[in-house]
C-alpha cells in the first residue's frame, strides 16, 4: 500500500477519487492557510500555522495528527525532540553524536544507506537538513514517494531558533511544551546576557570554524550570537558569509593584522574542525597573536555553541567562564545546567 502525502491519511485502492479529492482538500487548505500568512516567499526559513508547516525547501506538511514513528537525520532535531518530551516518537537516530545519551540507544541510520532500511523501520516522517537534501536527493525523493513525509530544517541565526521549536512542536503535538521551553530558555539567556552587559572591560575574540581554511562564524551565525550574549567582541567582523552559511571567510592576513587586538583564541571542534591547542599555537605566524603569547586558546565543542538547541545555554555559560570568570562563577554554571537538565527529565 503506498502511503498518501500526508500524514496518516492512507490512500486504499477502494476509496479511489475520494481519498484522492481528500488529499488535495488538506493540500488546498494548508496552501491557503501559509499563504494567508505572507509565507509564500521561498528562500527564507520555515514557517508554521496551526497544523500547516512549511519547510525550507517550501515543501507544505499538513500535520492534523502528531507524527509518531520520526526518524532524525540530524542532532540538532534529536536533541530537540527529546527536550520536547517527544522520545517515545522517535524510531532512529543519525549517527552524529546523538543527544541526550540515551538517544544512542535508538537505531542509528545514515543519509548514505539505501531506501529500503528507511522503509523497513516504517517511518511516518524522516526529518533532515538541507545539506541532505542537496547531496543526497535520490534518497530523499524515493522517500517521498513511497508517501514519507520528509521535513528539511536548519536555523541559521538565532532568530530562527524559536520558530523552528515550533515546527518540531506542531509535527509532535507538543505545541505547550515548546513555548514553554522556550519561555524557559529565554529567561536563561537573558539571566546570562545581563551578566554579559555587566563587564566593562570586554575581551576581543577571534573564533574560528574551520583551521584547515581560516574561516570563522558569520556575524549573523549562532554561534557568533553565543559570543555576543556574554559580552565578548568579534575580532572578525568584517567576515562575509560564505554562500549563505552560517561559515565566513577570514584568512590568515587579517588573522595577524589583529594580532595584537584578539586577546582570546576560541575555535570549535566538530567533524569539520578538529584543533587542538598545539595545531593553532605552532601554526605559522600565529605566535604574533595576543592570545597565542597569553595562552588563551580555548578549545569549545561545536554541539553547545552551533546546534539550535537548549544547550546553547551551555555554550554561553562556558565561553562567558572562559572571558570573564569572575563573573560568571560556577553558581551560574549550576544554574544553566540545571535548567537544561529539566528539559531532558521531565
Amino acid at each position: 500500500m503506498k502511503r498518501s502525502a500526508f500524514p496518516h491519511a492512507l490512500v486504499h485502492p477502494a476509496l479511489g477519487k475520494r481519498a484522492s479529492l481528500y488529499s488535495a482538500g488538506l493540500a488546498a487548505i494548508c496552501l491557503v492557510l501559509l499563504l494567508a500568512a505572507g509565507w509564500a516567499r521561498a528562500g527564507d526559513f520555515a514557517r508554521v500555522n496551526a497544523t500547516c508547516v512549511r519547510d525550507q525547501g517550501g515543501r507544505r506538511i499538513e500535520a492534523k495528527q502528531p507524527f509518531s514513528r520520526i526518524i532524525s537525520l540530524y542532532g540538532a532535531h534529536t536533541e530537540v525532540l527529546y527536550a520536547l518530551g517527544a522520545e517515545s516518537r522517535v524510531v532512529g537516530v543519525s549517527e552524529s553524536d546523538p543527544y541526550p545519551p540515551r538517544a544512542g540507544e535508538k537505531p542509528v541510520f545514515s543519509y548514505h544507506e539505501g531506501v529500503e532500511r528507511f522503509l523497513a523501520a516504517d517511518p511516518d516522517l524522516v526529518l533532515i537538513r538541507p545539506m541532505i537534501e542537496r547531496g543526497y536527493g535520490r534518497l530523499i525523493s524515493r522517500l517521498r514517494d513511497t508517501g514519507i513525509a520528509v521535513v528539511s530544517l536548519q536555523p541559521r541565526e538565532p532568530g530562527e531558533i524559536t520558530e523552528y521549536w515550533r515546527i518540531l512542536g506542531v509535527l509532535t503535538g507538543k505545541r505547550d511544551r515548546t513555548r514553554e521551553m522556550a519561555r524557559r530558555f529565554r529567561n536563561t539567556r537573558n539571566k546570562l546576557k545581563s551578566l554579559g552587559e555587566s563587564i566593562r572591560d570586554r575581551k576581543t575574540v577571534y573564533f574560528e570554524a574551520i583551521h584547515s581554511e581560516m574561516k570563522t562564524f558569520s556575524p549573523r551565525s549562532i554561534a557568533m550570537h553565543v559570543l555576543r550574549t556574554v559580552g565578548g567582541i568579534n575580532a572578525a567582523k568584517g567576515a562575509r558569509p560564505i554562500r549563505g552559511t552560517n561559515i565566513a571567510a577570514f584568512g590568515k592576513e587579517r588573522i595577524l593584522a589583529r594580532g595584537d587586538e584578539i586577546e582570546v583564541y576560541l575555535a570549535q571542534k566538530g567533524p569539520m574542525n578538529q584543533p587542538t591547542r598545539e595545531m593553532i599555537k605552532s601554526e605559522p605566524g600565529f605566535s604574533l597573536i595576543r592570545a597565542v603569547q597569553d595562552g588563551e586558546i580555548h578549545i569549545v565543542n561545536e554541539h553547545i555553541v552551533s546546534r539550535p538547541g537548549p544547550r546553547l545555554l551551555l555554550g554561553m555559560y562556558r565561553i562567558g567562564r572562559i572571558l570573564y570568570p569572575e563573573t560568571f562563577t560556577p553558581e551560574v554554571g549550576k544554574t544553566v545546567r540545571r535548567v537544561i537538565n529539566g528539559f531532558y527529565q521531565e
